[in-house]
């Protein structure tokens, strides 16, 4: 399984990449913020829910450590999805918050 750091990500951010971005974490946590531009998919709907993005792209899925989103990656990565996890998670997120 393939990661990213916080820090890398807020820098491929801020350089402009066009970068998919899935959170993961549920509703009352997305509450508090997610990265901007992020595609909130609780975990428990990700199975239902993953035709809703391209195989053929790469997506950064985050959560609140780092634990489900790598939960996440494994699961998707078992239906040929490329992913890559984001370490920490938002607990660990100095960029900027969209609410």
């Amino acid at each position: 399984m393939k990661h990213i750091s916080p820090q890398e990500l807020e820098q491929q951010l801020k350089e402009g990449r066009a970068l998919s971005i899935i959170d993961v974490r549920e509703y009352e946590e997305v509450a508090h913020g997610k990265i901007p531009g992020a595609r909130h998919i609780p975990l428990g709907q990700l199975l239902e829910r993953m035709n809703e993005f391209d195989k053929n792209e790469e997506h950064i899925l985050v959560c609140r450590s780092g634990n489900r989103s790598g939960m996440a990656c494994q699961l998707l990565e078992s239906y040929g999805y490329q992913v890559v996890n984001m370490t920490g998670g938002m607990l660990e997120w100095t960029g900027e918050i969209e609410r």
